[in-house]
């Protein structure tokens, strides 16, 4: 990935967390990483961990941002959510995955877009 994207992917997930936190949602973290992957955001919402992806697309061409997040990515935001929630005693804490969306300026919120997947 390029500095741009990464530039780009940094003013998104900022964007992505000033989003969540007018839905009410407190933001914990941004881009966790460890040894399986990186995550995005991390926040709360209600009793919920909630563990984010933010995908952008300035135009459709490429498809809809959320249909980036394919089964390997899945997997690999699982792994580091199980890590995260290992590592700080939450084994208990009901969680689920989110994507967050923008397709140019449009942002949608994917509540409970993937289950856990294993392996």
């Amino acid at each position: 990935m390029g500095k741009n994207q990464r530039r780009t992917g940094a003013i998104y997930e900022q964007k992505a967390g000033a989003y969540l936190e007018s839905q009410g949602y407190e933001i914990l973290e941004y881009n966790y990483r460890c040894r399986s992957g990186e995550i995005d955001i991390i926040a709360r919402d209600g009793e919920y961990l909630v563990f984010c992806e933010v995908k952008y697309r300035s135009c459709l061409k490429s498809g809809y941002p959320a249909e980036a997040v394919g089964r390997k990515k899945q997997q690999v935001i699982s792994r580091c959510a199980l890590y995260y929630m290992a590592c700080r005693g939450m084994t208990d804490v009901p969680c689920r995955f989110d994507v967050v969306s923008f397709e140019g300026d449009a942002v949608t919120v994917y509540r409970n877009a993937f289950d856990y997947i294993g392996g």
